[in-house]
């Protein structure tokens, strides 16, 4: 099928419309979400196929050029044969047939794209030859938290099947996990490809990475602003307790050590950023306004001073 078809854009869509059409077919039919629907299960193996193809600008641009087919396989290239049958000085030209020519550069093309590496007699697969299975890849949106402590999680395959992958610890966003042996078949006695999946993490509603540190904004009332205290703070690992000092500002920043990513293979962890933010109440009531009205009588506390040019 035509990848741009199967996700119901153009051919001039953009890459955030194709992005856009690929999520919503997945949520409208994954087979996670409806099971029992073979249509909707054929729908999303579809567009996982196109979506892998033109997610990849370089493979969009050779498929619309018509070097590869919708699958990402290279289309037998003909003109050559072609421009040697036609030339004038071919001695065989005359009641030659070079559609043999063609189907020939079929046979070595299908092969040649089956596999990363051949080896053997070259005579065929009855007579010895072998290939190694084409590598897979696949696309993974993974949630926040289990990109920074790891997890594991289960895809559905364009062709229905299942494959359970383990999510490292601290992995980032555009990282690739290689599963070996999950990929294409052999031929012969080759080895089966792999299967990479390039990992696409999530947004949180609190946190952000920013590096191995973690940072979030906290909001904090006026009266924790002014008289200080101590206050819960959720991490990445669960909520904790946070000194917030006497007289602090929104924009403020408090470092929480050890609170971040510990990327897998390290022991030592990041830190947490905890900028704060002061938050009126929805609605000062009477006491509140008079006590304020109150305080600033006779105080010439201004914190815009100076900025005036």
């Amino acid at each position: 099928m035509d990848p741009y078809e199967a996700l119901g854009v153009s051919r001039t869509a953009s890459a955030a419309e194709i992005k856009k059409a690929y999520r919503r077919i997945v949520k409208e039919s994954h087979p996670d979400l409806n099971p029992g629907d073979a249509a909707g299960e054929e729908r999303f193996k579809n567009a996982s196929a196109a979506y892998d193809l033109l997610k990849d600008p370089e493979k969009r641009a050779r498929f619309d050029r018509g070097e590869i087919d919708a699958q990402g396989q290279e289309r037998p290239q003909q003109s050559y044969y072609r421009s040697y049958a036609e030339a004038p000085d071919n001695p065989y030209r005359q009641g030659q047939r070079f559609e043999d020519f063609e189907d020939l550069s079929d046979f070595f093309s299908d092969y040649l794209r089956g596999g990363r590496g051949t080896r053997g007699t070259g005579h065929g697969h009855a007579h010895g030859m072998h290939a190694d299975g084409r590598d897979s890849r696949y696309r993974l949106e993974v949630p926040f938290l289990d990109a920074a402590l790891g997890g594991t999680t289960r895809i559905t395959l364009p062709d229905g099947a299942a494959l359970e992958v383990q999510i490292p610890r601290g992995i980032a966003d555009g990282q690739t996990i290689r599963l070996r042996g999950k990929g294409g078949a052999p031929i012969g006695k080759g080895q089966p490809g792999d299967a990479l999946v390039t990992i696409s993490v999530a947004p949180h509603k609190i946190f952000r990475r920013d590096g191995d540190d973690i940072r979030m904004v906290l909001p904090i009332t006026l009266d924790e602003a002014v008289l200080g205290g101590r206050v819960e703070v959720p991490t990445i690992s669960g909520a904790v307790s946070l000194s917030i000092p006497k007289g602090a500002s929104s924009g403020q920043v408090l470092r929480m050590r050890g609170r971040g990513i510990a990327p897998r293979g390290r022991e030592t962890r990041g830190d947490q950023l905890v900028e704060l933010k002061i938050v009126a109440p929805p609605n000062v009531d009477e006491a509140l306004q008079e006590f304020m009205e109150t305080w600033r009588k006779g105080r010439d506390h201004n914190p815009r001073k100076g900025m005036a040019s």
